[in-house]
């Protein structure tokens, strides 16, 4: 009996992205587009009254850096796995972690407008 043939996986189309480097070299890298559905999960408002503000805001800001971040380049060691970035940011020093917020909040002003 012949086994089954499985589709070909549809080829992503590459969507443009933008390179941020900090001051010690590190580079973020970050997709300039989002698409409608990605847009309205992220400005969704969760709507439990155990979450406090700032458990909102974080949990927003974690939406959006795991939603844009293609890659993350720290020390020359390029992470690209979506678990590993954000593992990564929620470790990162509080400079850092505001580098990002920072990085984020000015691409998605520049590219994402519907989002901020």
């Amino acid at each position: 009996m012949a086994k089954k043939r499985k589709p070909k996986r549809r080829e992503r189309e590459r969507v443009p992205e933008s390179s941020y480097t900090d001051r010690e070299g590190n580079t973020l890298v970050l997709r300039d587009f989002l698409s409608d559905s990605s847009i309205a999960k992220v400005n969704e408002q969760i709507n439990n009254q155990a979450y406090s503000v700032d458990d909102v805001w974080q949990r927003r800001t974690e939406l959006i850096f795991e939603r844009l971040t293609v890659s993350w380049e720290i020390a020359g060691l390029p992470l690209d796995d979506q678990k590993m970035l954000l593992g990564r940011y929620r470790m990162a020093d509080p400079e850092t972690r505001r580098w990002v917020r920072e990085t984020l909040d000015r691409h998605v002003r520049k590219h994402i407008p519907g989002l901020a």
